[in-house]
């Protein structure tokens, strides 16, 4: 095997294997940062108003090219491998193309998680959303809750 394809394809791993540590829990109200320990927290209590289940899109809207890179390069590499001269490389050209489309969707897909927006009121009559990750804590409607706060941050915990 030819040694730029073998470098090409630990690139692509390696680009691969680094998107996967992008994935984060940080919306739960479970999962604490190591910035966010030990810090005094604000804490209200509150009655849930409704829940709804929500999708939270860790990519936050911004296009990442990193799955479309890798699923790319992937897709060259594979594609290059059939055929000869010119059918070389339209098989890698095709392969590079239909892997940088799977790869950006599987990416968009990874960067997408259930979450839970809850309404609460607050003792003065006042109305909150909180969103979180859906982390299979459940919240019902008349339940008091804990609202901790800090920095900006607030999560809804039994």
């Amino acid at each position: 095997m030819n040694k730029s394809i073998i470098a090409v394809c630990t690139l692509a791993a390696a680009c691969t294997v680094g998107m996967s540590g992008c994935a984060t829990m940080g919306d739960s109200a479970d999962v604490y940062s190591n910035l966010q320990t030990q810090r005094e927290q604000t804490v209200r209590m509150a009655t849930v108003e409704s829940v709804r289940g929500v999708t939270i899109d860790a990519g936050n809207g911004q296009p990442n090219a990193f799955g479309a890179i890798g699923g790319g390069l992937l897709g060259a590499v594979a594609g290059s491998a059939f055929g000869h001269g010119h059918g070389s490389l339209l098989t890698g050209v095709i392969g590079g193309l239909a892997g940088a489309v799977a790869g950006d969707e599987v990416q968009g897909r990874l960067e997408r998680h259930h979450g839970v927006e809850i309404t609460v009121r607050l003792a003065n009559g006042d109305l909150r959303a909180i969103t979180q990750a859906d982390d299979g804590q459940m919240f019902y409607a008349g339940e008091r809750v804990r609202l901790l706060s800090s920095g900006g941050v607030t999560r809804v915990t039994l």
